[in-house]
This record gives structure tokens, sequence and C-alpha cells, in this order.
């Protein structure tokens, strides 16, 4: 597996920083219908592979054998990974909201609807920056990839709790220090 730098013990004090705070004061699953959360009963429509990656180190928190997740091995080289990616990745799936063990979900599950994004000096800051510190490469948009399903935060551009903003800030903050996660973002950002 791909190991990046950030530790065991600094995914779970951000996982506990992210328990604190929600994009809405209220549920967002409840408008919904907890879209982002059916990935297991989206993923059966053919051509659909739902699922999100871990972070680099972010499987030293999880268990493999519980039944809410299920685990697939990725090759880096294979699912066009930034170069400094070599070797596996791990692919989740969730097996539905009955399963959900919520202290556990995963860094991309907890900070959803937002992608962080890294900006150059000289880059044009897009008009969609929910949230930016003065003078920091580093900016939160709303998630930008296609979804099998319609975010009602995303197509209304809610207005996004603002501890939630600053929390998920600090954890790409720090996140984007260990180099291979920076690389990841970075390709995230190239490949829209």
């Amino acid at each position: 597996m791909i190991k990046g730098k950030t530790r065991k013990n600094t995914y779970r004090a951000i996982y506990r920083l992210l328990d604190r705070v929600s994009p809405m004061p209220f549920d967002c699953g409840s408008i919904c219908g907890a879209a982002c959360c059916m990935i297991d009963e989206l993923d059966r429509e053919p051509g659909l592979d739902m699922g999100m990656y871990l972070l680099p180190g972010e499987d030293k928190i999880h268990q493999k054998k519980d039944p809410w997740l299920s685990w697939e091995s990725h090759s880096s080289q294979e699912y066009d990974f930034p170069p400094s990616f070599q070797g596996e990745l791990f692919f989740l799936k969730c097996r539905g909201p009955a399963l959900c063990k919520r202290a556990l979900r995963p860094l991309q599950c907890r900070t959803f609807p937002l992608q962080p994004i890294l900006l150059e000096p000289d880059e044009a800051v897009p008009e969609t920056i929910l949230y930016r510190e003065a003078g920091c490469e580093l900016a939160l948009i709303y998630h930008n990839a296609p979804l099998p399903y319609a975010c009602p935060l995303i197509e209304s551009s809610a207005r996004l709790n603002e501890d939630f903003l600053r929390a998920t800030y600090l954890v790409w903050k720090h996140l984007i220090r260990d180099p291979l996660i920076r690389d990841w973002i970075r390709r995230e950002k190239v490949d829209k």
C-alpha cells in the first residue's frame, strides 16, 4: 500500500475534529434520502463503480473485516494517479446507511460536499470558492466531479455552516503537508 507521511494519530485527531461539525445544522441526508450514502445501491447500476479512495495512510484506522465497508485494492498506475503514487490504494464501498459506522467514515465522506484545490500564485481565482484564507494556495469549492445523484447542497449552492468550512479547511491545510496528498489534490484539479 502507498504510505504517506500522515500518521494514524493524525487521522484520528482529524476524525475527532470533523465529528464536531456538519455542513448544515440538520442531517443533510434528510433532504436527499441519504443519496451519497446509498453507494451500494447505486453501484448495482451498469457502468457505475461507486466508492471512494482512502488517502495514503488512512487505511491504518479502519478494520478491513468491518461488515459496513467492502475493500478493493487498486493499482495507482492502472487508475491514473499522480506519478508520485507507486503501488496500491484502497477503494472502499459503503454498504448503506443502516450499516454505517458514522464515527469511522472516511475523510472524503466527512468533508463532502467540499473539494480542496490548490491555486497557483498567478492563477485567476474561481468565483466558486467557498472558503480560503488570505494568501494561502488552498481553497475549498463544491465537489465538481460528476455524480450519479443530485446533491441538493451542491445544486442549490447552499450556504454551509461556517464551523464546517473552517474545520474542513484546517484539515486539508494540514494534510497538504504530505507530498502525496498534495499531489493527489493537484491531480484532481487537473483532471476535472
